[in-house]
């Protein structure tokens, strides 16, 4: 990836979506020629000067205080998922290559599978930086059924979303997943550039599907940590489920993910009876 216009693109793009009247600036002329603030107004709202905010929306963030990217960052108005990002690229633009971290963490520890496999009433699995799902508790793999079907194809849910047409009976609201998986990939790879197989992953997306390549030319960046999913499992039906995601400091780059619903509702009852076919299917696969 290219550095410098990742932070181009990423700088421009969050300038074009913000109006004067949005900054609270007058705007002075009904014709104006740039969508959302021009730069001078940025570099206005940030407390910088012209040619220095210049030189940052070129790429350059080396040498950036934090206060400065701080101020950039109230100026175009960024969450907080934005402003880590802005931080990150920032960040890889001083790293030294012994610094930088060129791929996620694949292998999962003997204790992580352990882990998942001591939560036997909710869905739990780990994932690495690129999607892909390295570990999973029997209720986790039976609700991904549909993503698993293919035993020659490497579980990733990114793949499965963008290249499998499966995946949109699975995810009833597609369009917001596909939007979640985009902006979460666009947060690691500003992270770690140097991530060869994640920079292969989204070459690949990239080149077979229109859906990701519209996605990622937004330059959106979101967080995944905690929130609500709706699936649609082909034996059990529609789940409304809770998902909390939690990093492993001790293996960076790895995820663990935890899908649960409230007690008494329609959702609860379809989670039982996924643990039952769960352990049915377990029993037929072992006597194969």
């Amino acid at each position: 990836m290219d550095h410098r216009a990742e932070i181009r693109e990423f700088l421009s793009s969050r300038r074009a979506r913000i109006t004067p009247e949005r900054a609270g600036l007058p705007a002075y002329g009904g014709n104006r020629r740039v969508k959302g603030l021009r730069r001078e107004e940025v570099a206005l709202l940030a407390g910088v000067s012209v040619d220095y905010y210049i030189r940052l929306e070129r790429g350059n963030l080396s040498g950036a205080s934090e206060s400065v990217l701080e101020s950039v960052a109230r100026a175009l108005q960024l969450d907080e998922a934005e402003q880590s990002h802005l931080f990150a690229l920032a960040r890889q633009s001083t790293a030294t290559p012994a610094r930088r971290r060129r791929s996620t963490t694949q292998a999962v520890k003997p204790a992580i599978q352990q882990i998942l496999d001591a939560i036997t009433d909710a869905p739990a699995w780990v994932r690495n930086d690129r999607h892909d799902m390295l570990a999973a508790n029997q209720m986790a793999s039976a609700l991904y059924a549909p993503m698993l079907a293919d035993p020659h194809r490497p579980a990733n849910t990114a793949r499965f979303v963008y290249l499998d047409p499966a995946s949109k009976d699975f995810f009833p609201h597609w369009d917001r997943t596909a939007d979640d998986i985009a902006a979460i990939l666009r947060s690691h790879a500003g992270s770690n550039p140097h991530d060869k197989a994640l920079t292969e992953l989204i070459g690949e997306l990239s080149t077979r599907s229109e859906d990701f390549r519209t996605r990622w030319a937004t330059h959106n960046v979101r967080f995944h940590r905690t929130g609500k999913k709706q699936l649609h499992h082909p034996v059990v039906g529609l789940l409304d489920l809770d998902f909390e995601a939690m990093e492993f400091p001790s293996s960076p780059g790895l995820t663990m993910l935890v899908y649960t619903a409230a007690p008494g509702t329609p959702t609860a009852d379809a989670l039982t009876l996924l643990a039952s076919w769960a352990a049915t299917e377990s029993v037929a696969h072992s006597k194969e």
